[in-house]
């Protein structure tokens, strides 16, 4: 993560220097945190971060502002939709399958983001300089035949869809809500942290004693992701009755 810190320093203060825009390929969340955690350090520079609509774990980061710049510039990010040229014969797919495909093209990870599968189609987000070229030479995933389209932006079938959800806790902290919402016990909650699969508001949690706040987003990686709503009432055992919004 050092070199990826340094490369991001190296961006931010190009930005800075140039007065432009600059942009990073799509970061993970861990890696995502490690910017977090070196964001005073180069908290004279704006950013953004986006990874094609409002859902996206993998993220671009763009350094600058219009304020800062007086323009404003896009996100170098675009769309494929990917769909079988018979549907009807078509495999079921996984988000396995189609990043297989994509990194057997020869194609490094940084610069794809997000796959979403809605049926048997597939949405790949991905930099403005490889689009055409995946377009053009993905044309098989697993056994089926694929026919790709650059779209001039994300559909919305690809918007998130949230669901409230009420949770009785013992309390407000992030490893009993996550527990009962996930059917988890105590010792699998508290593995996911020492495995740091947690992730508040983009960034890392390894305290599984954190007391949620009221519009505290929360992702765990492998389960999904939820939005904490807060407490709603106490129960006549002493117990909370939270909600919570859960992306579906």
């Amino acid at each position: 993560m050092e070199l990826l810190k340094k490369r991001l320093t190296e961006l931010a203060e190009k930005s800075y220097r140039n007065n432009q825009y600059v942009f990073t390929n799509f970061l993970n969340m861990a890696e995502m945190n490690a910017f977090y955690e070196m964001r005073k350090e180069i908290s004279y520079i704006p950013f953004t971060a986006f990874g094609g609509t409002e859902n996206c774990e993998r993220l671009m980061l763009r350094f600058g502002s219009e304020e800062m710049f007086g323009y404003e510039e896009p996100f170098p990010i675009c769309c494929i939709q990917a769909e079988p040229l018979i549907e009807k014969f078509a495999d079921n797919f996984s988000h396995r399958d189609f990043l297989g495909a994509i990194m057997n093209l020869g194609i490094e990870r940084e610069v794809v983001g997000d796959i979403a599968i809605k049926g048997k189609r597939a949405y790949i987000f991905c930099t403005e300089k490889i689009a055409s070229y995946i377009a053009e030479n993905l044309v098989q995933v697993k056994h089926t035949s694929m026919r790709c389209t650059v779209l001039e932006n994300a559909p919305d079938i690809l918007k998130p869809t949230l669901e409230k959800k009420e949770v009785t806790a013992a309390s407000e902290r992030i490893d009993a809500i996550l527990g009962k919402l996930c059917n988890l016990s105590r010792s699998q909650s508290i593995l996911a942290f020492r495995e740091k699969k947690v992730f508040v508001n983009g960034r890392q949690c390894e305290n599984n004693s954190y007391q949620l706040k009221q519009g505290d987003v929360v992702t765990f990686r492998g389960f999904g992701k939820f939005v904490y709503e807060g407490v709603k009432y106490e129960t006549k055992k002493g117990k909370i009755c939270a909600e919570v919004s859960v992306y579906v």
